[in-house]
């Protein structure tokens, strides 16, 4: 195991530790693969019966994937990136499609900074799997903020969300809290940040083949302190802007809408890059249609262009190395984003014998 993945044995169920804490958890390769070596190995282990992915810092399960290491090898002079960072991908799409379809109990304790790859690590498949958040979560698919879009099987689970909400979260990378998360289904349960000490000593106690239920049990009587979903009361307003078909047209409508909330909706997808917005809008499309698997698939085919375009690395640039906030998009307005720009990011540079991820789901 990497130093920032700690794996042990406790009842029967297998407990992973992310413990990168100056990074917020942000997952390196070797955290992807270190992961994903946990996870094979105790799927077929008889004597495991259920896993739990918790952090060692109550500030992040998981802030997503290291944007400086995309930045730094992206930027070398070859065409898409250096083959890490192609591994970086295919390997890390490959783990969330694990996760999705665990054979065994998969428990994502989402206390703290979860975001893009820390909700692509916590996204079990429901039957198996139970996310938990708490009043100190803070979840969000901000990829769009960078010139990238909501991957890691965010194409599947934003374009199923009820209504337009997952549209209203990729397209604006806002953050939400406990309540909207339960809300727009990206968590199950809820719990304090008072009571995971008891949390986790209950994990401790429980054997493995028991845990869901206790889990469940155990943060049944805490689930009205939630609150109110702030979303819930804007849901009509959201589902009659992003239900819109063009990027232009949402926008437009937004305008129409004095509520604080879609302002602030509308200013954040000012900021973001108007070729992504796009292409964000035409994947969430795509994404309604497919399974996870082609999701995956799809979503390995725009990483490969995004990076051969350069705009995430425009946009790390602006926010993470130089800091300016101040991102030089290509191009710089909507009007200037051709259909066949957009349609560029969904060609594949592989065929269908070759791409990376052609025998995933099979």
């Amino acid at each position: 195991m990497t130093d920032f993945v700690k794996t042990r044995i406790a009842v029967r169920t297998g407990i992973i530790t992310l413990d990168r804490p100056r990074t917020l958890n942000s997952l390196s390769l070797d955290m992807i693969r270190a992961l994903t070596d946990a996870l094979l190995a105790w799927q077929d282990d008889a004597a495991i019966d259920a896993v739990v992915l918790r952090s060692s810092t109550d500030k992040a399960l998981c802030a997503g994937g290291d944007i400086r290491y995309f930045y730094d090898v992206g930027t070398l002079p070859t065409t898409g990136g250096s083959a890490s960072l192609e591994d970086f991908f295919t390997e890390e799409y490959r783990l969330n499609h694990l996760i999705h379809f665990y054979p065994k109990t998969y428990i994502a304790l989402m206390d703290g900074v979860v975001m893009g790859g820390g909700l692509g690590v916590s996204e079990a498949h429901r039957e198996r799997g139970l996310r938990v958040v708490t009043d100190g979560s803070k979840l969000a698919m901000p990829e769009v903020n960078i010139g990238l879009f909501p991957d890691v099987g965010g194409s599947y689970f934003l374009s199923h969300a009820p209504g337009r909400l997952g549209y209203y979260l990729a397209l604006t990378g806002l953050t939400v809290r406990a309540a909207d998360a339960l809300y727009c289904g990206l968590a199950d349960t809820f719990v304090t940040q008072a009571t995971m000490p008891a949390l986790l000593e209950l994990i401790e106690r429980t054997p493995g083949a028991q845990l869901r239920e206790a889990v469940a049990a155990f943060a049944a009587p805490l689930r009205s302190t939630a609150g109110v979903a702030p979303l819930a009361d804007q849901r009509a307003a959201i589902d009659r802007h992003f239900s819109l078909p063009t990027i232009e047209a949402i926008m437009a409508s937004l305008e129409k809408d004095d509520s604080e909330p879609m302002q602030k909706a509308l200013a954040a997808m000012r900021k973001r890059s108007p070729l992504l917005l796009k292409v964000t809008l035409e994947l969430l499309n795509r994404g309604a249609t497919l399974d996870l698997a082609d999701c995956l698939r799809m979503e390995r085919i725009l990483v490969r262009r995004n990076f051969e375009h350069g705009e995430v690395l425009e946009g790390i640039r602006a926010l993470v190395i130089d800091k300016d906030n101040a991102p030089r998009w290509n191009p710089p307005t909507l009007d200037a984003v051709s259909d066949a720009m957009v349609a560029q990011f969904f060609a594949s540079p592989w065929p269908a014998r070759a791409h990376p991820l052609r025998d995933l789901g099979v």
